[in-house]
C-alpha cells in the first residue's frame, strides 16, 4: 500500500520518516518543496508537486501542518487532496485544528467515498524524531481499525476517542492543561528565583512533591541552560490556546485561566519569541521582576 504524508515542518518530516522507515512506500509533499526533495532523495520517498499529487497516488493520507486555514487549503483547495482523492481512501489529519473544521473535511470527503479521521499528536519534536507521540482519534472506528497499523510507526499510545472532531477535543483539552502548567511554572520559578531560592533546588523539589508534573521534568533543564530552541514554538501554542477559546465558546464553557495564559503568551510573541520554544514564555516575567532563571554554574 502507498501512503501519503503532506507537510514537513518539525513534527512531520521525522513522522514522515519513521514511516518510511518501517518499510512502507510514501508519497511526499510539502509547502517548502525543498523538504520533500530532501526526503525523496534520503529516503526513497515519491516527490510530488502538489497535495492532489499524493491523494491520486496514495490510499491512506497523512498531513500535519501549521492551523485550521492550511488544513483547509491542503484539503480543499485548489490542487488539494479533495481533488485528488480516491473513493475508499483515507485521510489522517494529524494537525491540530479546529474541531469544526474537521467536520466539514469530513463531510466533503464523504461526498467522493474517502474517509477522514482527525488525528492529532502531542509529544513534540522529540516525540515524533523517535516514534513514541501519544495519537488521538477522532471518527468512524472501523476506518480508525484500519488505519491503526498505519499510525503505529510514528506513536507508543493511540487512543480512539470517538467520531468526527473528539482527537481534537482531546489534543486541545490537553495543551489546555499543559498551557495553564506552563504559566505557573514560569510564575512559580521566577518567584522563587527572586525571593533568592537556587532554581535546580526549587526544582528538584518539584520533581518530589505533589506538584511534579511531566512537563515541568522536560522544560525545566532546557530553561536552566537557556536552551530555547524549539520543540513546540510559542507561535503554535498562541494558535492552540485559540482554538481552546473558541470551542470554549461554542460549549458554553469559561475558560477564564486559558484566557489570561493566552495574554501572557501574546507578550511573549511581542517580546520577539514566537518562533522559540513555548518554554521561552518565562522571559516575560523574568524581564519583570529583573531575574533569570538558570543553572547556578552559568550564574556570573
Amino acid at each position: 500500500m502507498t501512503l501519503g504524508f503532506l507537510g514537513l515542518g518539525i513534527m512531520g518530516y521525522p513522522m514522515a520518516r519513521n514511516l518510511l522507515r518501517a518499510g512502507h512506500s510514501l508519497a511526499v509533499w510539502s509547502n517548502t518543496a525543498a523538504k520533500a526533495r530532501r526526503l525523496a532523495e534520503a529516503e526513497k520517498a515519491e516527490f510530488c508537486a502538489t497535495p492532489k499529487q499524493v491523494a491520486e497516488a496514495a490510499e491512506i493520507v497523512f498531513l500535519c501542518v501549521g492551523d485550521t486555514a492550511m488544513s483547509e487549503r491542503v484539503t480543499l483547495g485548489p490542487d488539494g487532496i479533495l481533488d485528488g482523492v480516491r473513493a475508499g481512501s483515507i485521510v489522517a489529519d494529524c494537525s491540530t485544528v479546529a474541531p469544526s473544521y474537521a467536520r466539514r473535511a469530513a463531510a466533503a470527503l464523504a461526498e467522493k467515498g474517502a474517509h477522514f479521521l482527525d488525528t492529532p499528536v502531542t509529544g513534540s519534536k522529540p516525540g515524533a524524531e523517535g516514534g513514541t507521540l501519544t495519537i488521538m482519534v477522532g471518527g468512524d472506528a472501523a476506518i480508525y481499525e484500519k488505519l491503526k497499523p498505519y499510525l503505529e510507526p510514528m506513536g507508543k499510545q493511540v487512543y480512539y476517542c470517538g467520531g468526527i472532531g473528539l482527537g481534537l477535543h482531546a489534543k486541545l483539552t490537553q495543551n489546555l492543561i499543559l498551557s495553564n502548567l506552563l504559566q505557573a511554572f514560569n510564575e512559580g520559578l521566577v518567584l522563587a528565583t527572586r525571593a533568592g531560592v537556587d532554581p535546580e533546588l526549587m526544582i528538584e523539589i518539584l520533581n518530589n512533591s505533589a506538584a511534579r508534573s511531566g512537563m515541568i521534568s522536560f522544560k525545566a533543564p532546557y530553561v536552566l541552560r537557556r536552551d530555547f530552541s524549539t520543540n513546540f514554538s510559542t507561535r503554535w501554542m498562541h494558535k492552540d490556546i485559540g482554538l481552546m477559546l473558541e470551542t470554549g465558546a461554542e460549549l458554553g464553557v469559561p475558560l477564564p485561566l486559558t484566557g489570561l495564559t493566552r495574554q501572557l503568551v501574546q507578550v511573549a510573541i511581542s517580546e520577539g519569541y514566537a518562533d522559540e520554544d513555548m518554554c521561552s514564555t518565562i522571559k516575560v516575567l523574568e524581564k519583570i521582576a529583573g531575574v533569570e532563571v538558570k543553572s547556578i554554574s552559568k550564574k556570573s
